[in-house]
């Protein structure tokens, strides 16, 4: 098949275009970079290079295409620390520039990489903006199938607390204890998108991703052992505690705010409701894996 991507070569884009590139598809990646195109093409790819902000370019690459992966990533919008993002309304720009250029490219076949937290708008925090967008791809005629796939808390967004950790020497949050929550590697994601690519497409289906399932306890365990640091504490704040650090080192208002309530989801489960009413297979990597590779990363910086 003929595939399109988006997200360029991330954490899930990456092994995701080895897995298609392998499996003999013909993959096209969409990245804004221009020095990304010798590390796609040495992956077996071809490289687009353009926004997925111009719903143009977007129409004429997804043309001819069998089926395209979208996706939207925080970081592709801007920085966390600027404050004048408005991303909530972002990430409906980019929402919209795909039901366009979908519609005006004529594939039918959509896997869309959304999150946990989008089956709501309430008490999800920032997780809010998946939920809008998939009610924006919601709106393409039924003759383009849509397979939303929702994975829980990625295991690689732990690195975040690296400068924490080597500052203060401890996890910091707003919730935490022994009260198990799933969480998942990009690996795990970028497996079951590929299985998905192979299986058929029919109307509207939601897909939840997860690989483990572990406690804020047993992570600081884990992770201390992985950089010789066995008593590793995450040490729990208010929310409040948490918005006013966050805003003092200069994040972004509205992510500051969701981030808390997001984490008072993770804490007393709301998060996960609809998570564990159509919980998944869990997938192949577990917390030690991780902990391993966090490892590295860890002692190199």
């Amino acid at each position: 098949m003929k595939l399109i991507l988006t997200g360029s070569l991330g954490n899930i884009g990456k092994p995701l275009t080895k897995l298609l590139v392998n499996e003999g598809h013909q993959v096209t990646v969409i990245s804004s970079k221009k020095e990304r195109i010798p590390e796609i093409e040495s992956l077996g790819a071809v490289a687009a290079i353009g926004s997925i902000q111009d719903a143009e370019f977007l129409t004429g690459t997804f043309k001819g295409a069998d089926a395209v992966y979208l996706m939207e990533a925080w970081e592709g919008i801007g920085s966390l620390f600027n404050k004048e993002i408005d991303f909530l309304a972002e990430f409906k720009k980019i929402a919209g520039n795909y039901v366009t250029a979908v519609q005006r490219s004529g594939v039918k076949k959509i896997i869309h990489l959304s999150s946990i937290g989008a089956h709501s708008d309430k008490g999800n925090g920032s997780l809010l903006v998946h939920y809008y967008v998939e009610q924006i791809l919601r709106t393409l005629p039924e003759e383009f199938s849509i397979k939303f796939m929702r994975p829980v808390g990625f295991f690689s967004n732990i690195y975040r607390w690296i400068p924490t950790l080597q500052s203060q020497g401890k996890i910091i949050q707003s919730y935490g204890g022994e009260q198990k929550e799933p969480w998942v590697s990009p690996y795990d994601i970028a497996a079951t998108i590929a299985n998905e690519m192979e299986k058929p497409f029919i109307g509207r289906t939601v897909h939840y991703i997860a690989s483990d399932e572990v406690s804020p306890n047993e992570i600081a365990a884990a992770l201390g052992q992985s950089i010789d640091d066995p008593d590793l504490e995450w040490k729990v704040i208010t929310g409040e505690e948490l918005l006013h650090q966050m805003l003092s080192a200069g994040i972004n208002e509205w992510i500051a705010k969701g981030l808390v309530a997001m984490q008072k989801a993770q804490g007393d489960g709301s998060l996960y409701e609809d998570f564990y009413t159509h919980k998944p297979e869990l997938g192949h990597i577990k917390l030690k894996d991780f902990a391993k590779e966090f490892a590295q990363v860890y002692n190199n910086r």
